[in-house]
């Protein structure tokens, strides 16, 4: 924390980090009407794409028999992945006491909300009946992978949601009382959320030790997440699935593709709310470096899933691998591998590429190849059963994507992004209250309204 500034500083430094960190609130202009438009109208044609699946069934897509996982699940799969960064950087580098963290805590926890509701989103699309989804609840049995999924995926929800908000308190307690220029619903709706925040110390104190419960509830949660996603391929003897790597491996790979979503994320609000002050240099120099430390460990793991069954060379083992290195899915293989692991290390080693641009565009290639690598997982090995396929028609043996399930998809990605900016347009991306303690500014200038209101 900086030096205690006086009490004319403090308050002239107060409206001034009062006034940017709410840019994203009060910004409002045709570019950003523009963006809302174009992801209202790709939402509409991903539940277009919905309704007919319900109607005519799952034979609107791409799975058949043998393939019966098909993207949906690579889907979900990459947004439990990117859920992740919640607890990592909200949570886990929080509780280390990293500085550099705090200012991003709540852009990884905006990306967590995103994703993990997607991701429960998913798995009701990927349902032939969604509506008998209550039955998984009212009749679920202990051994169902799905009752499972729903319960880790809808109670770490529950915990980013309460993350998010808990420290967003005081901030909207200072939305109540000094934001103007807004509508007087949304101004209502800040008192509502508020709960009465009079910014005592007792206040501070249960934000503060209910925070702390979370961050460490968050971690087994948000590790079982994964790894109970990770157990619905292990728990198989499919080749490529069958290996006892698969828990550390899935929350490795989550922290690469969740690390690489939190920066872009950070790059566009620090662009479009002209936030450099805030998001700098330095935070993308850390994240950098967090980012190389993450894709090692992934590397790691990717090294174990391949060298063991190699040097083993089962014949199934031997097809699938044969068949990611050198056959149908070679090209996807080596792109995930390259684009996603050697290359980003290899560059972000070198302090150019950890500057705000090239972050950006390192990380966005991340995130495509994280995404291209759980459909790897998924797809090669399900079109390599230890039954032989015969007596089948040939598309049986194949999977691609069908533009109504590719509509679908990209509903999630949309669904994500609305939730994202959302959540920018209607809360401060960074904590205000906590960036004005770390700047010196004692908290009694918080609960002070302005002169001029």
């Amino acid at each position: 924390m900086n030096e205690i500034k006086s009490p004319e500083e403090s308050r002239k430094s107060l409206d001034r980090i009062f006034r940017d960190l709410t840019r994203s609130i009060t910004h409002r202009d045709e570019m950003s009407r523009f963006w809302l438009f174009i992801l209202v109208m790709f939402a509409i044609v991903g539940v277009w794409g919905f309704i007919i699946q319900i109607q005519r069934g799952l034979g609107v897509t791409g799975m058949r028999d043998y393939v019966s996982w098909g993207a949906y699940i690579a889907n979900f799969v990459f947004f439990v992945a990117v859920s992740l960064i919640g607890f990592l950087i909200s949570s886990t580098l929080h509780l280390l006491k990293i500085e550099w963290s705090k200012p991003i805590s709540r852009v990884a926890e905006q990306v967590a909300i995103a994703a993990v509701a997607m991701a429960g989103l998913i798995i009701v699309m990927d349902m032939g009946r969604p509506d008998r989804l209550q039955n998984v609840f009212l009749h679920g049995r202990f051994a169902s992978p799905i009752l499972w999924d729903l319960t880790v995926v809808t109670t770490y929800l529950v915990i980013s949601v309460l993350l998010f908000y808990l420290p967003l308190i005081p901030d909207l307690a200072l939305l109540r009382d000094r934001l103007t220029g807004v509508p007087e619903i949304q101004k209502k709706i800040y008192t509502v959320l508020a709960l009465g925040w009079k910014g005592n110390e007792e206040q501070y104190r249960l934000v503060t030790h209910a925070m702390r419960i979370l961050m460490i509830l968050i971690i087994p949660v948000g590790l079982s997440i994964h790894t109970v996603t990770s157990w619905l391929f292990a728990s198989t003897l499919r080749a490529g699935w069958d290996t006892t790597i698969f828990g550390p491996y899935f929350v490795s790979g989550a922290f690469v593709a969740g690390t690489a979503a939190v920066v872009m994320v950070m790059f566009v609000y620090r662009l479009r709310y002209r936030l450099k002050n805030y998001f700098t240099h330095h935070h993308f120099d850390m994240m950098g470096k967090l980012l190389v430390f993450v894709c090692l460990v992934y590397l790691y793991f990717n090294i174990n899933e391949f060298l063991v069954p190699g040097y083993k060379m089962r014949l199934h083992e031997g097809i699938h691998l044969r068949e990611l290195f050198a056959g149908g899915y070679s090209r996807m293989f080596w792109f995930v591998q390259i684009a996603g692991l050697i290359l980003p290390i290899f560059l972000l080693l070198f302090k150019y590429f950890r500057r705000p641009f090239p972050m950006f565009l390192i990380s966005f290639l991340v995130l495509v190849a994280s995404w291209f690598k759980r459909y790897v997982i998924v797809i090669p090995t399900m079109e390599h059963p230890h039954l032989p396929v015969q007596n089948v028609p040939d598309y049986f043996k194949h999977y691609a994507p069908t533009s109504n399930e590719i509509v679908i998809l990209l509903f999630g990605f949309v669904g994500a992004l609305i939730i994202i900016t959302l959540l920018a347009k209607l809360f401060p991306v960074i904590s205000i209250w906590e960036y004005a303690h770390q700047q010196g500014i004692d908290k009694k200038y918080l609960t002070e309204k302005p002169e001029n209101q």
